[in-house]
C-alpha cells in the first residue's frame, strides 16, 4: 500500500525532480504533476522535467507553472517568498507541487517549505527524488562505495568548511555546488590525509546531452577544469573510487599527471 495519499485541493506536494531525467522521476511525482493546479518550479532539474513530459504528452500540462529558479549568484525569488507563494496558492484552493530538482530534503531547503507550510495550517506532503550526489556519479560509471576502495562517504557543498571533513582516499567525498570554489576545495582536501595525487572526477551537466567528464587529482584538478571552462552544474567527486569509471581508464595507471576524458553517458 502506497504511503502516499492523492492531492486534495489546499494542499501543497514537495516533489523531488532528481537530476533531470524524466526516468528518474517517482511515480508519485508523475501522478502529481499531471493532477496539479499550480506548479512552483525551481531551475536545474525540474524544469527539463516539465519539458520533457510535455514533450512527451503532446500538450502542455494543465498547471500553471510559477519559475522561482535560481542562478549562481542570483535568486531573482527569495526563499521567503518561495515559502509565501506555496501558501497563498494553496490557501485559494489549488493543488500545489513544488517541484525541486534533485532530494528536496538533500541541499534543497525543502525542509524550510515544510515548515512554513504546516505553520501556515497548510497540509503537506514530501515526496523524495533521486539525488544528484548519488545518480551523477553514478551514470559516469562511479560508484561512491566499493568493497576494498571506500567503506563510506559524505556530501558537502563548495560553500562548506571542508577541513571538517576527515578520513583517506577510502572515504568518498562528494561535492555539489562546488566549481566556484573549486581550487579552494582541492587546496584543503589535498592537504589532508588524501594528498594531492587523491582522484578526482568532475561530471557535468549529468544525464543530458551535454555531459562530460574530466579526470584529475586534488593537485591537477583546478589546471583542468580551467582548461576546459568546467562549468555548473556539476558533481565533484574525490577519493579512489573515481578510479572506476570507465573514464579514468589508463589515467592513474603512471606517476603522470592523469589526462582529462570527455564522453557523453557510457
Amino acid at each position: 500500500m502506497s504511503l502516499f495519499l492523492a492531492q486534495a485541493p489546499g494542499s501543497v506536494m514537495l516533489i523531488g525532480a532528481g537530476p533531470g531525467d524524466l526516468g528518474l522521476l517517482t511515480v508519485t511525482g508523475l501522478r502529481a504533476l499531471e493532477a496539479a493546479d499550480v506548479i512552483v518550479a525551481d531551475r536545474l532539474g525540474a524544469r527539463s522535467i516539465i519539458d520533457q513530459l510535455t514533450e512527451e504528452r503532446g500538450a502542455p500540462l494543465d498547471a500553471v507553472v510559477i519559475d522561482v529558479g535560481k542562478q549562481p549568484g542570483h535568486h531573482p525569488v527569495p526563499q521567503e517568498r518561495i515559502n509565501e507563494i506555496l501558501v497563498e496558492e494553496a490557501r485559494r484552493g489549488r493543488r500545489v507541487v513544488r517541484l525541486k530538482g534533485g532530494d528536496p530534503f538533500v541541499f534543497g531547503r525543502g525542509g524550510e517549505e515544510v515548515i512554513a507550510c504546516r505553520e501556515a495550517g497548510i497540509d503537506v506532503q514530501v515526496v523524495p527524488g533521486v539525488t544528484s550526489a548519488n545518480s551523477v556519479p553514478a551514470v559516469a560509471g562511479i560508484p561512491l562505495t566499493h568493497r576494498g576502495l571506500a567503506t563510506s562517504y559524505t556530501v558537502a557543498t563548495g560553500h562548506d568548511q571542508l577541513t571538517e571533513i576527515g578520513g583517506d582516499r577510502d572515504h568518498t567525498v562528494v561535492v555539489l555546488m562546488g566549481i566556484g570554489t573549486l581550487v579552494h576545495s582541492a587546496m584543503v582536501l589535498a592537504r589532508g590525509a588524501r594528498g594531492p595525487d587523491c582522484p578526482v572526477a568532475i561530471v557535468e551537466d549529468g544525464f543530458s546531452d551535454s555531459q562530460r567528464v574530466t579526470i584529475g587529482t586534488l593537485g591537477t584538478i583546478a589546471f583542468h577544469a580551467a582548461r576546459r571552462s568546467v562549468r555548473s552544474p556539476a558533481v565533484i567527486v574525490v577519493g579512489d573510487v573515481v578510479t572506476l569509471s570507465p573514464y579514468a581508464a589508463g589515467a592513474f595507471d603512471s606517476a603522470a599527471a592523469p589526462h582529462p576524458e570527455l564522453a557523453r553517458n557510457p
